[in-house]
């Protein structure tokens, strides 16, 4: 959670309730957190000087945020950095929503480490599709073993309509033509 607020704080300095408004209104498609998650996010953030926080003026004097040049340097480093983490569209998703804060020729290479990742957790996927080909299960586990094989299936759809997707825009993004 921290690089994605890391990540809204690129666009403009926030209050609290700014970036709750904008988890709500679009980085909820991919990542939810509740007020309290994001303030507690904002704590460690501020505490190792990736943020800094200034009184806000009027009467309501909310807490601003802006990004100091420890947070500049911290979302650098995990938007060009490895995709961790055991889902790997709870990886790529953030990356590709704030992609458009990287220099031009960044985005390519972040693009390949999604398809790369995409790519290995299908692989993996398939091999196991594979493994419990022919199994023998009994008969009482067997309405089960349906349903959990229904489960893997829908997996393996989903990471090769994840690995079509973004391919389709690697190649737009190299061709020019993936931005609007």
């Amino acid at each position: 959670m921290a690089y994605v607020i890391l990540g809204l704080l690129h666009l403009w300095p926030q209050s609290l309730y700014d970036l709750v408004k904008n988890f709500e209104a679009g980085v909820s498609l991919f990542y939810s957190a509740s007020s309290g998650s994001i303030k507690r996010a904002l704590d460690g953030l501020l505490e190792r000087g990736a943020i800094e926080a200034d009184d806000g003026d009027g009467p309501r004097s909310r807490k601003v945020y802006r990004v100091t040049a420890v947070g500049r340097r911290e979302f650098h480093e995990w938007m060009t950095g490895p995709l961790a983490g055991p889902d790997a569209e709870a990886a790529a998703l953030p990356r590709l929503y704030f992609l458009g804060l990287l220099a031009e020729p960044e985005r390519g290479p972040v693009l390949a480490g999604i398809l790369a990742r995409i790519d290995a957790d299908l692989a993996r996927l398939t091999d196991l599709a594979t493994q419990i080909e022919g199994v023998d299960v009994p008969d009482e586990l067997r309405d089960v073993f349906v349903f959990q094989q229904a489960t893997l299936d829908y997996g393996i759809t989903s990471y090769r309509h994840s690995l079509e997707w973004f391919r389709d825009l690697a190649q737009r993004h190299a061709d020019g033509s993936a931005q609007r």
